[in-house]
């Protein structure tokens, strides 16, 4: 999600009621050394509720002095990112591909646990491909280090988002674990996540990408699963309200030009879910300034009642 789990994103989604948000993912080193761009992922929100920061390394110093400034910026949970798959991430020998060195893997833990004082957790794969399944040892050695909560996507690092998440194959690391497993893959409806529940024996779920252009998403499921205060899920009028506020923020957080320009891509998500028409979807996207945009996005969003079914 990195890109994506901003701060304007995540004070939205936290505040229709997840109950937990997590920073885009961080390089450690880059934070401490502040380089442009990287302490702002990580920039919280004293109101959002509980937020987790994400870091992702290599080198033990710099995940824990990373660990420990983001504790100092008010987060609530320290995550360690070991199942991130894109290329630029593990060609640097971080994310997922220290699914293939568990021993280096133990030492970064054993480095955060050790610089913080609040709870840390965990986000691997299923393994590095089908033949290297380890994620249930790998946890197992991180929960002895100290972490308190583990998180597994559903896939090998080699499938990265191809097919579906096979939730089964958690049920391993939950057996294995006396702290709470979480499963992430592919959750979207309340549907996807009682049966994740099922077939993974997880304590709960993670969403990510089913969140994109839905906000309310995870509070949506969390009061089916939970029966928490189910959401008020925006249509017409109300939905462009909010996407123009979601936008604004981001203006206000990046500056004008580039604040255009990253919100894009929410912008599309939006209106891929209200059946925006090509020709209107394209005159948002293309917009030259945001005054524009606005003015174009209550005709572009209220086409979710009259397309969607």
């Amino acid at each position: 999600m990195a890109g994506i789990t901003d701060l304007p994103f995540r004070k939205l989604v936290a505040r229709f009621g997840a109950g937990l948000v997590v920073s885009e993912m961080i390089a450690s080193q880059e934070m401490v050394q502040a380089r442009r761009g990287t302490r702002e992922k990580a920039e919280l929100d004293g109101g959002a509720g509980l937020s987790a920061v994400q870091l992702a390394g290599r080198d033990p110093y710099w995940i824990a002095e990373a660990a420990r400034m983001a504790e100092a910026m008010g987060a609530r949970l320290i995550d360690i990112n070991m199942g991130c798959p894109a290329k630029k991430v593990v060609g640097g020998l971080s994310g997922s591909a220290l699914m293939r060195e568990p021993d280096h893997a133990l030492r970064l833990i054993e480095a955060v646990v050790g610089a913080v004082s609040v709870p840390v957790t965990l986000k691997t794969r299923l393994g590095w491909d089908a033949n290297s399944l380890n994620a249930a040892v790998l946890a197992h050695r991180a929960q002895q280090a100290g972490v308190r909560m583990v998180t597994v996507h559903g896939r090998t690092r080699c499938q990265f988002y191809k097919g579906r998440a096979d939730w089964s194959a958690i049920a391993p690391v939950v057996r294995m674990l006396d702290v709470p497993v979480v499963a992430n893959g592919d959750v979207v409806t309340p549907r996807d996540a009682r049966t994740a529940l099922a077939q993974s024996g997880a304590a709960g779920v993670m969403i990510g990408r089913g969140a994109q252009g839905r906000p309310w998403q995870p509070a949506l499921v969390a009061a089916a699963l939970y029966g928490t205060p189910a959401p008020v899920v925006p249509r017409g009028a109300a939905l462009a309200d909010l996407v123009m506020a979601h936008h604004a923020g981001m203006l206000e957080f990046y500056g004008r030009d580039l604040g255009q320009r990253v919100a894009r891509k929410h912008l599309g998500w939006y209106m891929d879910h209200a059946a925006t028409p090509p020709a209107l979807r394209r005159e948002v996207l293309t917009a030259p300034d945001p005054a524009t945009v606005h003015r174009l996005l209550p005709l572009a969003l209220a086409e979710r009642e009259r397309f969607a079914a």
